[in-house]
């Protein structure tokens, strides 16, 4: 072949339904003997070398100087320095031909080699905490990746990139924002958490165009302001098409899909910027809502060392709904949780009344809070809904929960930034009764 990595061509190859053309840019080669192209549309086809009838290069690729991935450490003296903490997932997974199964088997230094665009983008480092899928996380692993911010921020980093699994991804993005921010205080650079919804070897992959975005952000956005949401942030797909990422706040983004590439919405709240990835190279525009957040900001002092979170914590989880029964809530109970939180309906209400005398299950719910209110156990009520506030004083009902010392009113953040934030406070031991429904870092804007 005639064509080198990088350069955009046109390629007509002979295939079982017939000729048919291609037209994008050399890639490595998923499998010897075979031609990798990344189409215009984002996706990344593999074909037979012998296939091909004939192929033009189109544009040629520059010659390597900053973009090469391996470049010398002399050659990124000049750019910013953007530290990657790798934990594991999707993004730094491949597909096991084998058998089928995707595995998390990348090392950082991969993640450069596989995206040239990285090198000539930020002066990158990298830690390896390990290969990881998101839903084996634990509130120690939040305290490693804490701690291995600070130390890259200590060592000059200008950002940092946290490659992490989707599944769980916002809970350590919530949890990393509390840590550095839930104080009055802020990180020293930008936090940027990032992962893709399908594998870097996958024709459908967002792998490198979210990679990319997140060190771009690390290496050139707002340092963040943490009172605004923007402690840490999210960064990923912001449509299921290629050229524009979402910067979400890591307080209020929330996992909506299982599958599509733009997985990440804000929940009360909007994004804070958008990153475009063309050819042309990389740029983000701030909303009108988070430039104005940044120029009426007040000086936070940075947060040199990030609080840990405790890791002996039990906090249970339950919904409300038909099935909720008072022997659940006495189950859990008598495990000695720290706290026991209520995914409640609407407003945040429990199944507590029997009106027409025909549900005494109801009543032995009411029985269950009020026993676990005179042990002082903190009971938390939020909403099953994905936005609007918990509003207790709108129902009888809601009134009688807080007369059970049910905690919860005034909450506008969604559930499972409500769970972290209980498990920070806990940790840190401030009263849930003054702190849970305060705006501590951007997680509980009075406004919707």
């Amino acid at each position: 072949m005639d064509a080198n990595q990088g350069d955009r061509v046109r390629v007509e190859l002979e295939t079982e339904g017939g000729p048919t053309v291609l037209e994008g840019r050399v890639l490595p080669a998923a499998a010897p003997k075979h031609i990798t192209l990344k189409l215009i549309n984002g996706y990344n086809v593999s074909h037979r070398v012998d296939r091909i009838l004939s192929m033009d290069v189109l544009e040629a690729s520059q010659p390597a100087t900053t973009s090469d991935a391996l470049a010398s450490a002399a050659d990124e003296d000049g750019l910013p320095h953007v530290h990657v903490v790798h934990t594991g997932g999707t993004i730094a997974s491949k597909v096991d031909y084998t058998t089928g199964a995707v595995t998390a088997s990348f090392e950082p230094e991969e993640l450069r080699s596989d995206v040239p665009e990285l090198a000539g983008l930020a002066k990158l480092t990298t830690t390896k905490l390990g290969n990881m899928f998101s839903d084996d996380v634990r509130p120690q692993h939040w305290n490693k990746m804490a701690v291995a911010c600070a130390e890259a921020f200590s060592e000059g980093a200008r950002g940092v990139v946290v490659t992490h699994g989707t599944d769980t991804l916002h809970h350590s993005a919530a949890a990393l924002a509390f840590a550095f921010a839930g104080q009055g205080t802020r990180p020293a650079g930008p936090i940027v958490f990032v992962g893709s919804q399908r594998s870097s070897d996958r024709g459908s992959s967002d792998a490198a165009e979210n990679l990319i975005a997140a060190v771009h952000w690390a290496a050139h956005g707002p340092r963040p302001t943490g009172s605004h949401g923007d402690a840490t942030v999210i960064v990923m797909h912001a449509t299921s098409d290629d050229g524009t990422c979402a910067v979400l706040p890591g307080v209020a983004a929330r996992k909506m899909h299982s599958t599509r590439r733009d997985a990440f919405r804000a929940l009360n709240a909007g994004p804070l910027a958008y990153v475009n990835v063309d050819h042309d190279g990389r740029t983000h525009a701030l909303t009108e809502t988070y430039a104005e957040a940044i120029d009426q900001a007040e000086g936070r002092p940075v947060a040199d060392h990030p609080h840990a979170y405790r890791t002996d914590l039990n906090i249970p989880q339950l919904t409300a709904n038909a099935w909720l029964r008072a022997e659940h809530i006495e189950a859990l109970a008598a495990t000695g949780p720290a706290a026991m939180i209520f995914h409640g309906t609407g407003l945040g209400h429990l199944p507590m009344s029997d009106p027409g005398g025909d549900a005494p299950e109801n009543k032995d719910i009411w029985k269950a809070l009020m026993r676990a209110s005179n042990r002082k156990m903190p009971v938390i009520v939020t909403t099953q809904c994905l936005e609007g506030p918990v509003d207790m004083n709108v129902y009888a009902k809601g009134r009688e929960q807080q007369g059970l010392d049910i905690l919860g009113h005034g909450l506008t953040c969604h559930a499972d930034t409500v769970a972290v934030k209980v498990h920070f406070l806990l940790s840190i031991d401030w009263p849930l009764s003054e702190h849970l429904h305060v705006d501590l870092c951007g997680e509980n804007p009075p406004r919707l």
